[in-house]
């Protein structure tokens, strides 16, 4: 079974990429950046065949769709810059990618939606992964989504944004919202394997998964944790999302980097969590847990790297 990944080397892309090969498929990655794709996939280079594509382009999703089996899509932008809007990336890329894979003929669709998302959600971005999920289900592909939580990895930009900022921030630290917001950070290495057992097991098609982690943390505990795995000590402060609103506005207006948006504070009111989690439920793994060694990369991180990050919005690796 050939193989389309959409955004093969995106932080999720090139993990997912990797544990399809792994698998023993052939792979086709769909990237924008082929520099970025070869450095983060060098070491399976060799089984995977990099093509140029943007999913906003239906043009380009018909070229890179003849000659596979199925697809991976995992295209989305969860902050938007530049042109990159969540209706033309998350919502309208779906549809571009869904309609070209009927058109050549692939039948097999996994689609990375989010946990929370709905067609109707406060959120934009949750409101377009919500919209897409839709379509993808109405699309008559044999179909199926999964909704993981805050994804942790190498490469991540979530976790990896708070530990930039504490590079950046010596002393004390903001607990963002008061540090209650509540999540069940799932690895990128579990995602990846619930990827290759969809595609391996029919009874998945169809459905609707969600992924957490073994544990549901508030934003605190997940800023003490990157504290141990960094090394370091702060003086954790509560920052109310009101005091941070405006200061956060101006980030977004002023850094390419900004770690965060005011839709992004608007989200801490909603619990990210999985109340039935597939990973045990229906993949039958042990979730690997936020802690020690899973998220030691957190300390690879400079004070350099930090401030070249939040100037330019160069991503992690």
């Amino acid at each position: 079974m050939a193989v389309l990944v959409t955004g093969a080397s995106g932080f999720l892309g090139n993990h997912i990429t990797r544990r399809l090969v792994q698998s023993g498929r052939p792979v086709r990655g769909v990237v924008q950046n082929v520099d970025k794709a070869r450095r983060r996939l060098s070491d399976v280079l060799d089984s995977v065949e990099i093509v140029t594509g943007d999913v906003t382009r239906m043009e380009d999703m018909r070229r890179v769709m003849k000659g596979v089996d199925a697809v991976v899509h995992l295209v989305a932008v969860p902050m938007e810059r530049g042109g990159a809007t969540y209706e033309a990336v998350n919502y309208q890329g779906t549809i571009n990618v869904v309609d070209a894979a009927k058109e050549a003929g692939v039948e097999r669709f996994i689609n990375m939606s989010q946990n929370g998302a709905t067609p109707d959600h406060f959120s934009r971005f949750l409101r377009s992964k919500g919209q897409a999920q839709v379509y993808v289900a109405g699309s008559g592909l044999k179909w199926t989504a999964l909704r993981p939580s805050v994804v942790f990895g190498p490469q991540d930009e979530f976790f990896n944004a708070i530990a930039r900022l504490v590079r950046l921030t010596p002393v004390v630290y903001p607990l963002i919202g008061g540090g209650n917001a509540e999540f069940q950070p799932v690895s990128v290495y579990d995602v990846a394997e619930a990827v290759v057992r969809s595609l391996d097991d029919d009874s998945t098609i169809g459905q609707e998964y969600g992924l957490g982690g073994p544990e549901v943390l508030t934003l605190g505990e997940i800023e003490r944790r990157i504290l141990r795995a960094m090394g370091t000590r702060r003086i954790l402060i509560p920052a109310p999302v009101p005091v941070l609103r405006p200061v956060v506005w101006l980030m977004e207006r002023t850094l390419k980097g900004s770690p965060v948006t005011t839709a992004l504070l608007d989200l801490l009111k909603e619990p990210n969590v999985v109340p039935d989690n597939a990973l045990v439920t229906k993949f039958g793994l042990q979730p690997r847990p936020f802690s020690g060694e899973n998220i030691a990369y957190v300390r690879d991180t400079s004070a350099g790297q930090a401030l070249r990050a939040l100037l330019t919005g160069e991503t992690v690796n």
